[in-house]
């Protein structure tokens, strides 16, 4: 009789079950203490960058005025304060007598409102009162309808333009095109509508500035907003300027390799933005 397995009563003619094969344990391989500090370093490189860059979009500088503000004549007449008009707001306006002109500035994408003070105080001695909002995160797009609050604080008794420089800029054209008739001009600084924003309709006198070494803007896109914007919309370029040289916030990455200077630019912007105003009348 072949081997068996012994069971109550007799003999089983089963072959007796194979034991299972031994388990062999998978050992991770162990880093050495050098990679390991590598690591270890390499993760808390990367964790302090990212609260960093989140801190740094969170927690925006301080809002203040004067300190990089002279306009480029040298000449500085107006009167500047920080109000309070759903949200801080800096006020220019003429030192003497009273503005006939609200011009409402959407600044650019992260930059502080106090880098373009330096136009509004350009603007003052011409009759402009210009007021800078300053919007949650100093992104434009988290509040397009600010002007409203600003227009009926300000604007009672003046014709009212609004301008924006690049993501200020588009939110400032949307505005423009939900509110056509509480404008009387609008002013584009290295913007241009949104895809799915159209003025093409509108009789509003426009003025839209091209940085000619624009980095960041695009000139054949901001050429290409020409087509979203009224039919007479006045496109003028800044000679050897860049998209920073609308602000003073310093550079910009991605920017292009300017061919003036910063004060070059601004004698140039500040001229188009008067001739298009002085136009309005």
């Amino acid at each position: 009789m072949g081997e068996g397995r012994a069971y109550a009563g007799g003999v089983s003619t089963e072959p007796a079950p194979t034991p299972p094969a031994p388990v062999r344990s998978r050992r991770r391989p162990r880093l050495s203490p050098r990679v390991r500090a590598w690591v270890i370093a390499g993760v808390s490189l990367l964790g302090g960058y990212l609260i960093s860059t989140a801190r740094q979009a969170v927690v925006r500088p301080p809002l203040v005025v004067g300190q990089d503000a002279v306009p480029p004549s040298g000449q500085d007449t107006a009167r500047v304060t920080l109000e309070n008009v759903g949200g801080p707001v800096i006020d220019i306006r003429p030192a003497q007598g009273e503005a006939d002109t609200l011009l409402v500035f959407y600044p650019g994408g992260l930059v502080r409102p106090q880098a373009y003070e330096w136009l509004g105080r350009a603007l003052a001695d011409q009759g402009v009162q210009t007021v800078i909002p300053a919007f949650p995160l100093d992104l434009a797009v988290t509040g397009i309808g600010r002007a409203d609050g600003l227009i009926a604080q300000y604007g009672q008794g003046k014709r009212v333009v609004i301008a924006g420089h690049s993501l200020g800029g588009a939110m400032a054209a949307q505005y423009a095109a939900n509110n056509p008739d509480a404008l009387a001009g609008l002013i584009l600084m290295a913007a241009y509508p949104a895809g799915n924003v159209s003025l093409k309709d509108r009789t509003l006198p426009v003025l839209s500035l091209l940085a000619e070494r624009d980095g960041v803007a695009s000139p054949d896109d901001v050429r290409g907003g020409l087509d979203r914007l009224p039919e007479g919309t006045t496109l003028t370029v800044i000679p050897g300027a860049v998209h920073s040289f609308f602000g003073r916030y310093g550079p910009q990455k991605g920017d292009g390799l300017p061919t003036v200077t910063h004060a070059q630019a601004e004698g140039e912007i500040l001229n188009a933005v008067q001739d298009f105003l002085t136009g309005l009348n």
